[in-house]
């Protein structure tokens, strides 16, 4: 069975750090290109990071270039977020998502709440 299965959320204060990991099971997974994205409450789901699956370079979005990094361990099948100085506009549900051109699996998601 192929899936995705997000861990490392929790509650944190604003300033604080959370790891978050994503972790992939029936999948040739050193070929995907992974992502993360997240949703607020009451917003669309957003772009946060990705890293591909050949060369292992990473995008970020700008919201979240220089306090969060994103890193791959092809032989674990496991992605991970780093996610430093976080802010309460940070809080969403975090949703990794593994693309191989036109397949995509997706997690179910682990909650990050950052309180002020």
């Amino acid at each position: 069975q192929r899936q995705l299965v997000e861990s490392g959320g929790g509650l944190v204060q604003a300033g604080g750090s959370l790891r978050l990991s994503c972790a992939a099971s029936g999948l040739a997974f050193s070929v995907y290109t992974v992502n993360w994205f997240r949703q607020a409450p009451g917003k669309e789901r957003e772009f946060v990071a990705t890293i591909t699956g050949d060369t292992g370079s990473t995008t970020y979005a700008d919201s979240v270039k220089g306090r969060f990094t994103i890193s791959r361990d092809n032989a674990k099948k496991m992605v991970y977020l780093q996610m430093n100085s976080l802010k309460p506009d940070d809080t969403a549900v975090y949703y990794c998502n593994a693309r191989l051109f036109s397949t995509v699996y997706w997690g179910q998601g682990t909650q990050v709440t950052v309180s002020s």
